[in-house]
């Protein structure tokens, strides 16, 4: 996330300037942040993972949208484009417009130097105000991580860390598995 524009912006100012840009900014507070740009390896790895959920769930009641698809934490006043979102049973969406989605299932990050601690940090903090939110993965694309998040019936959070491109990770809120092999396919890893 860069850094906020000085002028501050309603929820409806956003969002009617946002649908009309030709590059995407997060909202949060008033403030309007910029989204840069991906680098090759960001968006092979996005792709191997909408890819491979895509084949999955097709005959499963969930769907699988890509960081076109903005996503709100309605809370916390914030929008945000997450790399992918998968929704399960009937999508909900702010208005007739069908671009921002409000229960998302499964959020996925693809991790960048500069936004991997916002990711971690403030951004899941903001994501976990989602009551249907109940899995947050994280996927390095400069080498083979994986950071899985899982909320428990209790409300916590459980983590569990893949290193290893043979190990397949198990998506239980969505019935999917993730090869991690798969997921960095065709990509230069460290």
């Amino acid at each position: 996330m860069s850094a906020p524009a000085s002028e501050r912006l309603t929820e409806q100012e956003y969002l009617t300037r946002e649908r009309q840009a030709e590059t995407k900014s997060e909202y949060l507070g008033g403030r309007v942040f910029a989204l840069a740009g991906a680098t090759e390896r960001h968006i092979l790895v996005t792709g191997n993972v909408f890819a491979t959920l895509h084949v999955q769930l097709r005959s499963h009641p969930c769907r699988v949208y890509s960081n076109d698809m903005r996503v709100k934490v309605d809370a916390a006043g914030f929008y945000s484009y997450p790399d992918i979102a998968v929704v399960c049973g009937e999508p909900r969406f702010e208005d007739d417009e069908l671009d921002t989605l409000l229960n998302p299932t499964l959020i996925v990050e693809v991790l960048s130097p500069s936004t991997e601690s916002y990711d971690r940090g403030k951004k899941f903090e903001l994501y976990r105000k989602i009551e249907s939110f109940v899995e947050y993965l994280l996927v390095a694309q400069d080498r083979p991580f994986l950071e899985h998040h899982v909320r428990c019936p209790d409300g916590s959070w459980l983590m569990h860390e893949t290193t290893s491109l043979d190990a397949v990770l198990q998506l239980e809120s969505i019935a999917c598995r993730l090869s991690v092999r798969d997921l960095y396919d065709r990509v230069e890893v460290g």
